[in-house]
């Protein structure tokens, strides 16, 4: 039974940079040296909005939906996955309000990509583009981020019943 109102959650994921591999952040293929390394495509934007619209629906997280070392998910675009969730918490009679993503970088730099990401996460959820917000932000050089070993994000999303 799902209780009428509104739900929130929050969605982490990280992922270290590679030689080799292609760089996707919020379904967006970003032009860089590096990429992420991962089962999937590693879009570490998209895997925490995932986590977080799971948690606030109470279904787990996305490595009990798309484990890792199962062959249907191996390199598969998060874009498909997203899908796939939101289709999850339809079923279960949520839609999205919003999502808020933080993505931790110190390389490279998103401003020119995010009205592209943004478009793509909406366009993906069904959401209107004025619901979804992506910032970018260092670490001053701390931390794997700001030693350019890794990409982070944070998500936050709302979830209302209908």
């Amino acid at each position: 039974m799902v209780i009428p109102g509104v739900r929130v959650g929050i969605g982490y994921d990280v992922h270290r940079l590679v030689e080799g591999r292609k760089l996707f952040l919020g379904g967006v293929e970003i032009p860089y040296s590096l990429g992420l390394l991962g089962f999937s495509d590693a879009d570490v934007v998209l895997h925490a909005i995932m986590d977080a619209m799971l948690g606030a629906a109470a279904l787990g997280d996305i490595g009990q939906h798309f484990p890792p070392g199962d062959a249907r998910f191996k390199d598969i675009s998060s874009v498909l996955l997203l899908e796939r969730v939101n289709e999850m918490i339809l079923q279960r009679r949520f839609r999205l309000g919003n999502v808020d993503v933080t993505v931790v970088a110190e390389q490279p730099k998103l401003l020119p990509h995010i009205p592209a990401i943004r478009k793509r996460i909406a366009d993906t959820v069904k959401l209107d583009i004025d619901c979804v917000s992506v910032k970018g932000k260092t670490t001053e050089g701390l931390g794997f981020a700001g030693r350019g070993e890794g990409i982070a994000a944070y998500a936050v999303v709302a979830l209302e019943t209908f």
